[in-house]
């Protein structure tokens, strides 16, 4: 789709969506790395934002409000719910606090209250240890997940698992996850743009260590 072409044309300009020879935290010598902490300008937020709500409304996914882990969905899901009310959408969103607070308005939830289907909006899925906190909090508030919201699925096996980590979140919490791009799609746009190397160096990783959906 357009948007995800646009959204990876971006990544790579802004240097989010690097080529080289990277190691990952489970290890892994991985050809590319994706590092949404570089979408450091409001233009370039923005456009995170416009490919989220995009990613959204081509889905037919239902929820009532979106939410953002702390600390790097606080952002995400900000831009997300503004990108989301200006294509016509404008639904309550929130985030939480590392620590509870212990004056003023207290807790550890700012913004809308979580109620009815909540739309956890992050980057990536790694670990998965942030959704799972996320979804604790959801089910804590008498909400309840609805799905979750990335930016690129990496479609790799999780360290020790034959499956992958979104995979994992999915068929435990019975979950959709949408993503942006995934892996695939990443190969498929850079084979229309004819960048072979990096294709290959792509296409070797994801035999080594990819899933099927």
């Amino acid at each position: 789709m357009a948007y995800q072409s646009d959204f990876i044309d971006l990544c790579v300009r802004l240097g989010v969506l690097r080529f080289g020879s990277f190691t990952l935290k489970s290890g892994r010598e991985s050809p590319y790395f994706f590092n949404a902490g570089l979408f450091g300008t409001g233009a370039a937020i923005g456009a995170l934002g416009r490919a989220y709500a995009a990613a959204v409304m081509a889905s037919d996914l239902k929820f009532d409000m979106l939410f953002g882990p702390a600390y790097k969905g606080i952002p995400l899901v900000t831009i997300t719910a503004a990108a989301l009310a200006q294509a016509g959408r404008n639904v309550p969103f929130a985030f939480n606090r590392k620590e509870t607070k212990d004056h003023g308005e207290g807790g550890n939830i700012v913004g809308s209250p979580l109620s009815g289907g909540v739309l956890i909006v992050d980057d990536v899925i790694t670990a998965g240890t942030a959704i799972r906190e996320s979804i604790d909090i959801i089910r804590a508030s008498g909400a309840r997940p609805a799905g979750v919201l990335l930016a690129l699925d990496r479609q790799e096996r999780a360290p020790q698992s034959a499956r992958s980590a979104v995979q994992e979140v999915q068929d435990r919490y019975e979950i959709p996850v949408i993503s942006v791009v995934n892996l695939a799609e990443l190969m498929d746009h850079f084979l229309v743009r004819g960048r072979t190397d990096d294709l290959e160096r792509m296409q070797a990783y994801r035999e080594r260590y990819g899933v099927t959906d």
